[in-house]
C-alpha cells in the first residue's frame, strides 16, 4: 500500500521511482525527475498522502504517534554525483538487513 502510494504521487509529478526500500522508521528512495521537479512539494505530498492513507487503514498506530505527527518534518536528498545508480540501488537494498 506505501509503495503504491509513493508510485500514484510520483506519476502525478512525473517522477521515475527506480527504487524503493522500507526500514522500521523510514525509507529510501532512488527516483529520476525533471531538473524543474518543487521536491519540497513532491515529498510533502507523499508524505501527507500516505500519512493519511496508513492512518485510514491502520487506525491503532494514532497510539503509537508522537503528538500526531507520522512523518517528522524533515528529508535527506542527495544527487548522485560520484557514485553509479548500482551503487546507489545496492545501499538501498541493504537498509534494514
Amino acid at each position: 500500500m506505501f509503495e503504491k502510494t509513493i508510485y500514484n504521487v510520483s506519476a502525478y509529478f512525473e517522477v521515475d521511482v527506480l527504487n524503493i526500500e522500507c526500514d522500521k522508521d523510514h525509507f529510501h528512495m532512488i527516483f529520476k525527475a525533471k531538473q524543474t521537479l518543487h521536491i519540497p512539494k513532491y515529498i510533502n505530498s507523499i508524505k501527507t498522502i500516505s500519512s493519511r492513507e496508513i492512518r485510514r487503514n491502520f487506525p491503532e498506530v494514532k497510539e503509537k504517534l508522537w503528538k500526531d505527527a507520522f512523518w517528522s518534518r524533515s528529508y535527506f536528498l542527495a544527487t548522485t554525483g560520484q557514485v553509479t545508480l548500482d551503487m546507489l540501488k545496492k545501499y538501498v537494498d541493504n537498509q534494514g538487513k
